[in-house]
């Protein structure tokens, strides 16, 4: 593995590319085609994002994780209140819980697609 291969996959790179939506392998080009909908691969490195099925998996399991973590957060923030305002901490919960994974989405690919480049490398389509 040459020295700029290795540059480009440090961690804190790769997290800051998955913060932007970036294409983890090159960080050029968005990995967002559309409101979701991920590109098949980066149009800059040809670095595939979407491989075998069932690879999504791996994101929505992120994306799963990370909303439970954040309405246990908030339950956790809200003890206080629960006594007082049960009906409204509830809400609070609930809107979390529905909306947080949407807002999230592709946010939760970049940072699978990121982890995946950081194991094993993301794929190229060498042949075009």
């Amino acid at each position: 593995m040459g020295e700029s291969q290795k540059r480009e996959r440090r961690p804190l790179l790769m997290l800051l590319r998955c913060l932007r939506l970036h294409c983890p392998a090159c960080g050029k080009s968005s990995i967002v085609q559309r409101p979701f909908k991920i590109k098949d691969k980066c149009p800059v490195c040809r670095s595939h994002f979407k491989r075998e099925e069932g690879f999504f998996v791996g994101a929505i399991s992120i994306n799963v994780v990370t909303t439970e973590l954040l309405i246990l957060a908030l339950y956790l923030a809200c003890l206080p209140l629960i006594a007082s305002y049960y009906q409204a901490v509830l809400a609070l919960l609930f809107a979390a819980a529905l909306l947080f994974p949407i807002a999230f989405y592709h946010h939760s690919w970049s940072l699978w697609l990121g982890f995946d480049h950081l194991v094993e490398t993301l794929p190229r389509d060498d042949g075009e």
